[in-house]
């Protein structure tokens, strides 16, 4: 197995594969800002097919040698193989009756890990059904790819380590935003306006601690609150900075990034080579780290 190497970028050990600490994401991509319908639709325009495939090879150009997204963008990676990328693909799925077939599609397109999708973990595991996603890990697992967990919840990651499931690696939103109206109304005495989206800055380090209680690598994501956190550059090298001080040295991120008004291709991999270093190796060195 050949995978892409660029020493300039550090990486971690990924079952038989070797990965770029900094792994893309596709929200920008796909339109998904979780700002607004405004943003949304800007994402979607810009993001043309062919500015998808240059994004792609500017990422692979700084060392990146991953793209985490889902089905929807399975052909956009089929044609970047095609044309001589090199990148590997992890994607998000789940048990849809009205689409059986998902699963066998990512692994024949070239997947190497598919997680499942973390939306679908959290609503399943607050009503009292994770079962259902630990089958769901049993079929990747027969399906001959690595097996993960996707998740915005600490507790999730915390049960699936203390059940000992058979998986390979976890997916963490560092922000648990998808709180209920009671469970907001309780934690804050109030309820925000948009309530659907709700970013508190506590969030982090409850997920990163649940990250660390795991040997399994964890790929941590919306280190950046879903775009808050981008209108000042030093907060963005903030968040980078925060979130490898606190991490393994085997887990990774994973980052959109919306390339239109300024490089952040560029900017996001100087930020990980620069920081990935701090990643502690044992709990003690992180507690202290974070005191």
């Amino acid at each position: 197995m050949t995978d892409v190497v660029a020493p300039s970028m550090p990486q971690i050990e990924f079952g038989p594969y070797r990965l770029s600490r900094l792994i893309a994401g596709a929200n920008p991509i796909n339109g998904g800002s979780h700002l607004s319908r405004f943003v949304n639709q800007q994402m979607r325009r810009y993001f043309t097919p062919e500015r998808i495939q240059a994004f792609l090879k500017e990422c692979e150009s700084v060392g990146i040698n991953a793209w985490q997204s889902g089905l929807i963008n399975l052909e956009a990676y089929k044609t970047f193989r095609a044309r001589g990328g090199r990148m590997h693909f992890i994607s998000l799925d789940h048990d849809d009756p009205a689409h059986p077939d998902t699963l066998a599609q990512l692994v024949a397109g070239g997947a190497i890990g598919i997680a499942h999708h973390g939306e679908v973990t959290d609503r399943l595991f607050k009503g009292g059904q994770i079962e259902a996603v630990h089958e769901y890990c049993r079929k990747v697992r027969d399906a001959g790819v690595l097996v993960g967990i996707s998740t915005h919840m600490p507790a999730v990651v915390d049960y699936v380590v203390s059940h000992d499931w058979d998986v390979d690696f976890f997916m963490c939103c560092v922000y648990e935003r998808h709180r209920t109206r009671e469970e907001l109304k309780a934690l804050l005495g109030d309820v925000p306006i948009p309530i659907r989206e709700v970013y508190l800055e506590s969030d982090p380090p409850r997920m990163f601690a649940a990250m660390r209680q795991t040997d399994k690598p964890c790929l941590a994501f919306k280190i950046l609150a879903a775009g808050r956190l981008c209108d000042r550059q030093e907060w963005v090298e903030q968040a980078f900075q925060d979130t490898f001080r606190q991490i393994k040295p085997n887990d990774a991120v994973v980052v959109g990034m919306y390339t239109e008004y300024e490089d952040q291709v560029a900017l996001n991999a100087e930020y990980v080579r620069r920081f990935s270093h701090l990643s502690a190796a044992t709990r003690q060195d992180v507690a202290e780290a974070v005191r």
